[in-house]
Protein backbone atom coordinates (compact mmCIF):
# COMPACT_ATOMS: atom_id res chain seq x y z
CA UNK A 1 0.00 0.00 0.00
CA UNK A 2 2.04 3.00 1.26
CA UNK A 3 5.16 2.55 -0.40
CA UNK A 4 7.29 5.26 1.37
CA UNK A 5 6.79 8.63 3.27
CA UNK A 6 8.36 12.31 2.96
CA UNK A 7 8.50 14.86 5.47
CA UNK A 8 8.74 18.39 4.07
CA UNK A 9 9.10 21.88 5.20
CA UNK A 10 7.56 25.05 4.08
CA UNK A 11 11.33 25.89 2.33
CA UNK A 12 10.73 23.01 -0.22
CA UNK A 13 13.86 20.32 1.63
CA UNK A 14 13.30 17.39 2.26
CA UNK A 15 14.12 16.65 5.86
CA UNK A 16 13.40 12.54 6.33
CA UNK A 17 12.20 9.98 4.06
CA UNK A 18 10.87 6.23 4.88
CA UNK A 19 10.98 3.43 3.07
CA UNK A 20 8.61 0.20 3.24
CA UNK A 21 9.22 -1.69 0.10
CA UNK A 22 11.47 -0.74 -2.43
CA UNK A 23 13.35 2.72 -2.16
CA UNK A 24 11.76 5.60 -4.63
CA UNK A 25 14.08 8.17 -5.83
CA UNK A 26 13.09 11.81 -3.91
CA UNK A 27 12.19 13.22 -7.53
CA UNK A 28 8.75 12.16 -7.78
CA UNK A 29 8.70 14.89 -5.19
CA UNK A 30 9.02 17.37 -7.80
CA UNK A 31 5.52 16.62 -8.80
CA UNK A 32 4.34 17.99 -5.11
CA UNK A 33 6.22 20.73 -5.50
CA UNK A 34 4.82 21.48 -8.88
CA UNK A 35 1.49 21.69 -7.36
CA UNK A 36 2.42 23.80 -4.43
CA UNK A 37 3.68 26.28 -6.71
CA UNK A 38 0.54 26.48 -8.48
CA UNK A 39 -1.65 26.07 -5.22
CA UNK A 40 -0.29 29.34 -4.04
CA UNK A 41 -1.26 29.02 -0.23
CA UNK A 42 0.19 25.91 1.22
CA UNK A 43 -3.48 24.76 2.61
CA UNK A 44 -4.31 24.94 -1.08
CA UNK A 45 -2.52 21.46 -2.18
CA UNK A 46 -4.75 19.09 -3.33
CA UNK A 47 -4.51 16.30 -0.96
CA UNK A 48 -4.26 13.60 -3.91
CA UNK A 49 -1.59 13.59 -6.90
CA UNK A 50 -1.97 11.51 -9.58
CA UNK A 51 1.54 10.89 -11.53
CA UNK A 52 2.45 8.47 -14.57
CA UNK A 53 3.53 5.45 -11.67
CA UNK A 54 2.52 6.63 -8.61
CA UNK A 55 -0.31 8.36 -6.59
CA UNK A 56 1.42 11.33 -3.71
CA UNK A 57 -1.23 11.95 -0.99
CA UNK A 58 -0.52 14.20 1.14
CA UNK A 59 -1.61 16.20 4.43
CA UNK A 60 -0.39 20.14 5.72
CA UNK A 61 0.71 19.91 9.58
CA UNK A 62 2.22 22.20 11.83
CA UNK A 63 4.21 23.68 8.89
CA UNK A 64 4.88 20.40 7.40
CA UNK A 65 3.85 18.27 4.40
CA UNK A 66 3.58 14.58 4.95
CA UNK A 67 3.83 13.23 1.31
CA UNK A 68 2.85 9.48 1.00
CA UNK A 69 3.93 7.64 -2.32
CA UNK A 70 1.57 5.02 -3.12
CA UNK A 71 1.79 2.51 -6.29
CA UNK A 72 -1.44 1.24 -6.55
CA UNK A 73 -4.99 2.38 -6.20
CA UNK A 74 -6.25 2.70 -2.25
CA UNK A 75 -8.87 4.85 -0.66
CA UNK A 76 -7.11 8.11 -0.55
CA UNK A 77 -9.55 8.45 2.77
CA UNK A 78 -7.82 6.09 4.29
CA UNK A 79 -3.91 6.73 4.10
CA UNK A 80 -5.16 10.44 5.11
CA UNK A 81 -6.21 9.01 8.14
CA UNK A 82 -3.15 6.84 8.85
CA UNK A 83 -1.02 10.37 8.24
CA UNK A 84 -2.99 12.16 10.99
CA UNK A 85 -2.35 9.48 12.79
CA UNK A 86 1.40 9.66 12.54
CA UNK A 87 1.31 13.21 12.96
CA UNK A 88 -0.52 12.96 16.01
CA UNK A 89 1.79 10.08 17.50
CA UNK A 90 4.54 11.95 17.31
CA UNK A 91 2.67 14.96 18.89
CA UNK A 92 1.58 12.68 21.75
CA UNK A 93 4.69 11.32 21.60
CA UNK A 94 7.60 15.15 21.68
CA UNK A 95 4.88 17.27 22.52
CA UNK A 96 4.59 19.05 19.41
CA UNK A 97 5.13 17.96 15.47
CA UNK A 98 7.90 20.24 14.27
CA UNK A 99 10.71 19.93 11.96
CA UNK A 100 13.42 20.82 15.19
CA UNK A 101 11.38 18.19 17.32
CA UNK A 102 11.67 15.50 14.64
CA UNK A 103 15.46 15.86 13.94
CA UNK A 104 16.11 15.89 17.21
CA UNK A 105 14.36 12.55 18.21
CA UNK A 106 14.73 11.24 14.58
CA UNK A 107 15.39 7.20 15.99
CA UNK A 108 12.14 7.30 17.75
CA UNK A 109 10.90 8.94 14.82
CA UNK A 110 12.47 5.45 12.45
CA UNK A 111 10.91 3.20 15.18
CA UNK A 112 7.68 4.12 15.56
CA UNK A 113 7.41 4.59 11.32
CA UNK A 114 8.76 0.95 11.80
CA UNK A 115 5.95 -0.35 14.21
CA UNK A 116 3.07 1.51 12.70
CA UNK A 117 3.41 0.11 9.13
CA UNK A 118 4.40 -3.37 8.29
CA UNK A 119 5.17 -4.13 4.54
CA UNK A 120 3.14 -1.05 4.00
CA UNK A 121 0.03 -1.52 5.55
CA UNK A 122 -1.29 0.13 9.16
CA UNK A 123 -0.30 -2.04 11.99
CA UNK A 124 -0.58 -0.58 15.52
CA UNK A 125 -1.67 2.96 15.52
CA UNK A 126 -3.01 2.75 19.29
CA UNK A 127 -0.98 4.94 21.30
CA UNK A 128 -1.13 2.46 24.75
CA UNK A 129 0.46 -0.05 22.21
CA UNK A 130 3.16 1.71 20.65
CA UNK A 131 4.24 2.93 24.28
CA UNK A 132 4.57 -0.37 25.64
CA UNK A 133 6.67 -1.30 22.18
CA UNK A 134 8.89 1.64 22.19
CA UNK A 135 8.90 4.53 25.56
CA UNK A 136 8.64 7.60 25.12
CA UNK A 137 11.76 9.48 25.62
CA UNK A 138 12.90 11.21 28.49
CA UNK A 139 16.25 13.00 29.71
CA UNK A 140 17.40 9.93 31.96
CA UNK A 141 16.43 6.95 28.94
CA UNK A 142 18.35 9.19 26.63
CA UNK A 143 21.51 9.53 29.25
CA UNK A 144 20.98 5.68 29.74
CA UNK A 145 20.67 4.92 25.72
CA UNK A 146 23.77 6.91 25.10
CA UNK A 147 26.22 5.21 27.51
CA UNK A 148 24.44 1.54 26.99
CA UNK A 149 24.02 1.66 23.74
CA UNK A 150 20.44 0.17 23.76
CA UNK A 151 17.22 1.38 22.15
CA UNK A 152 13.58 2.39 23.27
CA UNK A 153 12.05 -0.28 21.71
CA UNK A 154 10.37 -2.81 24.29
CA UNK A 155 11.65 -6.65 25.27
CA UNK A 156 7.85 -7.96 25.35
CA UNK A 157 5.15 -7.47 23.30
CA UNK A 158 2.45 -5.28 24.58
CA UNK A 159 -0.86 -7.04 26.40
CA UNK A 160 -3.11 -5.12 24.55
CA UNK A 161 -1.34 -6.44 21.10
CA UNK A 162 -3.53 -9.30 21.00
CA UNK A 163 -6.59 -8.88 22.79
CA UNK A 164 -9.62 -7.92 21.47
CA UNK A 165 -9.11 -4.57 23.06
CA UNK A 166 -5.96 -3.75 21.47
CA UNK A 167 -6.53 -0.11 22.04
CA UNK A 168 -6.58 -0.62 26.07
CA UNK A 169 -3.67 -2.27 28.02
CA UNK A 170 -4.41 -4.60 30.74
CA UNK A 171 -3.55 -4.59 34.14
CA UNK A 172 -4.20 -0.46 34.55
CA UNK A 173 -4.10 1.07 38.37
CA UNK A 174 -4.66 4.91 39.48
CA UNK A 175 -5.05 6.31 42.58
CA UNK A 176 -7.29 8.75 41.50
CA UNK A 177 -9.67 7.50 38.96
CA UNK A 178 -11.29 10.23 36.62
CA UNK A 179 -13.00 11.12 33.14
CA UNK A 180 -13.38 14.05 31.74
CA UNK A 181 -14.19 15.09 28.16
CA UNK A 182 -14.01 18.14 25.99
CA UNK A 183 -17.22 19.38 23.73
CA UNK A 184 -15.03 21.73 21.06
CA UNK A 185 -16.77 23.26 18.13
CA UNK A 186 -15.34 24.89 15.19
CA UNK A 187 -17.60 27.19 13.47
CA UNK A 188 -17.24 27.61 9.51
CA UNK A 189 -19.41 30.65 8.25
CA UNK A 190 -19.76 33.14 5.16
CA UNK A 191 -21.48 36.28 6.00
CA UNK A 192 -22.58 38.58 3.46
CA UNK A 193 -22.16 42.54 3.74
CA UNK A 194 -25.66 43.31 5.40
CA UNK A 195 -24.80 40.32 7.81
CA UNK A 196 -26.90 37.57 6.31
CA UNK A 197 -25.65 34.00 6.61
CA UNK A 198 -24.12 32.42 3.44
CA UNK A 199 -22.37 29.19 4.22
CA UNK A 200 -22.63 28.20 8.11
CA UNK A 201 -21.46 24.70 9.50
CA UNK A 202 -19.80 23.50 12.93
CA UNK A 203 -17.42 21.05 12.96
CA UNK A 204 -17.38 19.53 16.62
CA UNK A 205 -15.15 17.13 18.24
CA UNK A 206 -15.29 15.50 21.77
CA UNK A 207 -11.68 14.95 22.96
CA UNK A 208 -11.35 12.52 26.40
CA UNK A 209 -8.84 12.30 29.18
CA UNK A 210 -9.89 9.26 30.99
CA UNK A 211 -7.01 7.70 33.63
CA UNK A 212 -9.97 4.60 34.95
CA UNK A 213 -8.15 1.42 36.64
CA UNK A 214 -9.29 -2.02 35.75
CA UNK A 215 -11.47 -2.29 32.61
CA UNK A 216 -14.44 0.38 32.95
CA UNK A 217 -16.93 0.30 30.47
CA UNK A 218 -18.87 3.65 29.73
CA UNK A 219 -21.84 5.09 28.65
CA UNK A 220 -22.14 8.68 27.49
CA UNK A 221 -25.54 10.25 26.40
CA UNK A 222 -26.50 13.20 25.01
CA UNK A 223 -29.51 15.56 25.69
CA UNK A 224 -30.16 15.82 21.99
CA UNK A 225 -28.33 13.49 19.41
CA UNK A 226 -30.68 14.30 16.71
CA UNK A 227 -28.22 17.45 15.72
CA UNK A 228 -25.79 15.56 14.83
CA UNK A 229 -24.61 15.03 10.90
CA UNK A 230 -21.97 12.70 9.63
CA UNK A 231 -20.18 11.26 12.76
CA UNK A 232 -16.47 9.63 13.23
CA UNK A 233 -16.03 7.44 16.13
CA UNK A 234 -12.74 5.76 17.83
CA UNK A 235 -12.55 2.15 16.98
CA UNK A 236 -14.04 1.58 20.66
CA UNK A 237 -17.14 2.63 20.16
CA UNK A 238 -20.17 0.42 20.07
CA UNK A 239 -21.08 1.54 16.63
CA UNK A 240 -24.91 -0.69 16.68
CA UNK A 241 -25.73 0.53 20.08
CA UNK A 242 -25.29 4.13 18.80
CA UNK A 243 -27.59 3.11 15.65
CA UNK A 244 -30.05 1.70 17.56
CA UNK A 245 -30.14 3.51 20.92
CA UNK A 246 -27.97 7.03 19.90
CA UNK A 247 -25.75 6.41 23.02
CA UNK A 248 -21.97 5.94 22.91
CA UNK A 249 -21.20 2.89 24.65
CA UNK A 250 -17.48 2.03 24.96
CA UNK A 251 -14.56 0.68 26.51
CA UNK A 252 -11.92 3.39 26.70
CA UNK A 253 -8.31 3.50 25.67
CA UNK A 254 -6.05 4.61 28.86
CA UNK A 255 -5.47 8.36 28.74
CA UNK A 256 -5.89 11.01 26.07
CA UNK A 257 -7.49 10.36 22.69
CA UNK A 258 -10.25 11.87 20.00
CA UNK A 259 -13.41 9.81 21.14
CA UNK A 260 -16.06 11.13 18.17
CA UNK A 261 -16.41 14.34 15.57
CA UNK A 262 -19.26 15.69 14.01
CA UNK A 263 -20.88 17.73 12.01
CA UNK A 264 -24.12 20.11 12.23
CA UNK A 265 -24.74 21.86 8.47
CA UNK A 266 -28.15 22.85 8.62
CA UNK A 267 -28.43 26.34 7.76
CA UNK A 268 -31.10 26.58 10.66
CA UNK A 269 -29.36 24.77 13.37
CA UNK A 270 -26.14 27.22 13.27
CA UNK A 271 -26.15 30.25 15.29
CA UNK A 272 -23.67 32.59 14.49
CA UNK A 273 -22.51 34.04 17.58
CA UNK A 274 -20.84 37.32 16.89
CA UNK A 275 -22.01 40.41 14.40
CA UNK A 276 -19.93 42.38 12.30
CA UNK A 277 -20.89 45.93 11.01
CA UNK A 278 -18.86 47.36 8.53
CA UNK A 279 -18.01 50.07 6.14
CA UNK A 280 -14.53 49.90 4.12
CA UNK A 281 -14.45 52.64 1.04
CA UNK A 282 -12.75 53.71 -1.76
CA UNK A 283 -12.61 57.14 -3.01
CA UNK A 284 -12.60 57.78 -6.90
CA UNK A 285 -10.95 60.90 -6.52
CA UNK A 286 -7.93 61.07 -4.65
CA UNK A 287 -6.04 58.66 -3.03
CA UNK A 288 -7.63 57.69 0.23
CA UNK A 289 -10.27 55.77 1.55
CA UNK A 290 -12.42 54.99 5.00
CA UNK A 291 -12.59 51.87 7.47
CA UNK A 292 -15.35 51.23 9.95
CA UNK A 293 -15.40 48.41 11.67
CA UNK A 294 -17.46 47.61 15.01
CA UNK A 295 -18.00 43.88 16.35
CA UNK A 296 -20.44 42.59 19.16
CA UNK A 297 -22.07 39.15 20.14
CA UNK A 298 -24.95 37.25 19.45
CA UNK A 299 -26.17 34.53 20.42
CA UNK A 300 -24.17 33.64 22.90
CA UNK A 301 -26.52 32.61 25.66
CA UNK A 302 -24.70 35.08 28.18
CA UNK A 303 -21.18 34.01 27.69
CA UNK A 304 -18.33 36.15 27.01
CA UNK A 305 -16.82 35.94 23.80
CA UNK A 306 -13.20 36.31 23.91
CA UNK A 307 -9.43 36.36 22.19
CA UNK A 308 -11.22 38.04 19.40
CA UNK A 309 -8.79 38.80 16.13
CA UNK A 310 -10.02 40.52 12.74
CA UNK A 311 -7.53 39.71 9.86
CA UNK A 312 -7.98 42.46 6.92
CA UNK A 313 -5.99 41.45 3.86
CA UNK A 314 -5.51 45.13 2.59
CA UNK A 315 -5.45 45.18 -1.60
CA UNK A 316 -1.67 46.09 -3.03
CA UNK A 317 -2.42 49.92 -3.45
CA UNK A 318 -2.90 50.42 0.63
CA UNK A 319 0.81 52.08 1.67
CA UNK A 320 -0.84 52.93 5.10
CA UNK A 321 -3.24 53.03 7.50
CA UNK A 322 -4.04 55.81 9.89
CA UNK A 323 -7.10 54.49 12.72
CA UNK A 324 -8.10 54.74 16.15
CA UNK A 325 -9.60 52.16 18.11
CA UNK A 326 -11.85 51.92 21.14
CA UNK A 327 -10.44 48.78 22.74
CA UNK A 328 -7.37 45.98 21.49
CA UNK A 329 -4.62 46.95 19.78
CA UNK A 330 -4.23 47.05 16.09
CA UNK A 331 -1.06 46.50 13.66
CA UNK A 332 -0.48 47.32 9.60
CA UNK A 333 1.79 45.74 7.58
CA UNK A 334 2.84 48.00 4.58
CA UNK A 335 5.03 44.83 3.17
CA UNK A 336 2.32 41.94 3.47
CA UNK A 337 -0.86 44.17 2.88
CA UNK A 338 -2.17 42.85 6.76
CA UNK A 339 -4.29 44.63 9.19
CA UNK A 340 -5.03 42.96 12.50
CA UNK A 341 -7.00 43.85 14.92
CA UNK A 342 -6.76 42.00 18.46
CA UNK A 343 -9.72 42.68 20.13
CA UNK A 344 -9.45 40.56 23.04
CA UNK A 345 -12.37 40.11 24.99
CA UNK A 346 -15.99 41.95 24.33
CA UNK A 347 -17.62 44.39 26.76
CA UNK A 348 -21.46 44.20 25.99
CA UNK A 349 -21.98 47.42 27.29
CA UNK A 350 -19.44 49.13 25.09
CA UNK A 351 -18.72 47.43 21.82
CA UNK A 352 -15.12 48.00 19.96
CA UNK A 353 -14.58 49.68 17.16
CA UNK A 354 -11.92 50.24 14.86
CA UNK A 355 -12.18 53.43 12.00
CA UNK A 356 -9.83 56.29 10.30
CA UNK A 357 -8.56 56.87 6.93
CA UNK A 358 -6.64 54.39 4.69
CA UNK A 359 -4.22 55.60 2.16
CA UNK A 360 -3.31 54.82 -1.07
CA UNK A 361 -0.87 55.00 -3.93
CA UNK A 362 -0.27 57.76 -5.72
CA UNK A 363 -2.01 57.47 -8.98
CA UNK A 364 -3.33 54.45 -8.14
CA UNK A 365 -6.71 53.16 -9.97
CA UNK A 366 -9.76 52.36 -7.28
CA UNK A 367 -9.22 48.61 -6.15
CA UNK A 368 -11.70 46.84 -7.97
CA UNK A 369 -13.45 45.11 -4.85
CA UNK A 370 -13.33 45.37 -1.38
CA UNK A 371 -11.48 42.94 0.56
CA UNK A 372 -13.08 40.50 3.10
CA UNK A 373 -12.82 39.90 7.04
CA UNK A 374 -11.36 37.21 8.96
CA UNK A 375 -12.82 36.09 12.44
CA UNK A 376 -11.17 34.37 14.98
CA UNK A 377 -12.45 34.26 18.67
CA UNK A 378 -13.45 31.50 21.49
CA UNK A 379 -16.66 31.38 23.53
CA UNK A 380 -16.19 29.12 26.71
CA UNK A 381 -18.55 26.88 28.37
CA UNK A 382 -20.82 27.26 25.24
CA UNK A 383 -21.41 24.79 22.35
CA UNK A 384 -22.69 26.89 19.90
CA UNK A 385 -25.01 23.58 17.98
CA UNK A 386 -26.52 23.50 21.46
CA UNK A 387 -25.04 19.90 21.97
CA UNK A 388 -25.42 18.98 25.87
CA UNK A 389 -23.75 15.59 27.50
CA UNK A 390 -26.79 14.41 29.44
CA UNK A 391 -24.87 11.63 31.73
CA UNK A 392 -21.62 9.63 32.06
CA UNK A 393 -22.25 5.88 33.78
CA UNK A 394 -19.66 3.62 34.24
CA UNK A 395 -20.02 -0.36 34.33
CA UNK A 396 -17.71 -3.09 35.51
CA UNK A 397 -15.93 -1.26 38.08
CA UNK A 398 -16.86 -0.66 41.91
CA UNK A 399 -15.12 2.54 42.54
CA UNK A 400 -16.74 6.13 41.51
CA UNK A 401 -14.83 8.00 39.75
CA UNK A 402 -14.54 11.96 39.17
CA UNK A 403 -16.38 13.04 35.81
CA UNK A 404 -16.46 16.43 34.11
CA UNK A 405 -17.43 18.15 30.72
CA UNK A 406 -16.06 21.44 29.51
CA UNK A 407 -17.53 23.39 26.06
CA UNK A 408 -15.97 25.45 23.95
CA UNK A 409 -16.69 27.59 20.56
CA UNK A 410 -14.07 28.54 18.38
CA UNK A 411 -13.86 29.80 14.99
CA UNK A 412 -12.45 28.10 12.07
CA UNK A 413 -12.81 29.64 8.88
CA UNK A 414 -15.05 32.35 9.96
CA UNK A 415 -15.26 35.21 6.48
CA UNK A 416 -17.21 38.62 6.69
CA UNK A 417 -17.53 40.08 3.05
CA UNK A 418 -17.53 43.79 2.70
Amino acid sequence: MIHSLFLINTSGDIFLEKHWKSVISRSVCDYFFEAQGKAGELENVPPVISTPHHYLINIYREKIFLVSVIQTEVPPLFVIEFLHRVAEMFQDYFGDCSETTIKDNVVIVYELLEEMLDNGFPLATESNILKELIKPPTILRSMVNTITGSSNVGDTLPTGQLSTIPWRRAGVKYTNNEAYFDVVEEIDAILDKSGTTVFAEIQGVIDACVKLSGMPDLTLSFMNPKLLDDVSFHPCVRFKRWEAERVLSFIPPDGNFQLMSYHVNAQNLVAIPVYVKQNISFFESGCSGRLDITVGPKQTMGKIVEAIVVTVHMPKVVLSANLATTQGTYTYDPVTKVLLWDIGKINPQKLPNLKGSLSLQSGSAKPEENPSLVLQFKIQQLAISGLKVNRLDMFGEKYKPFKGVKYLTKAGKFQVRT
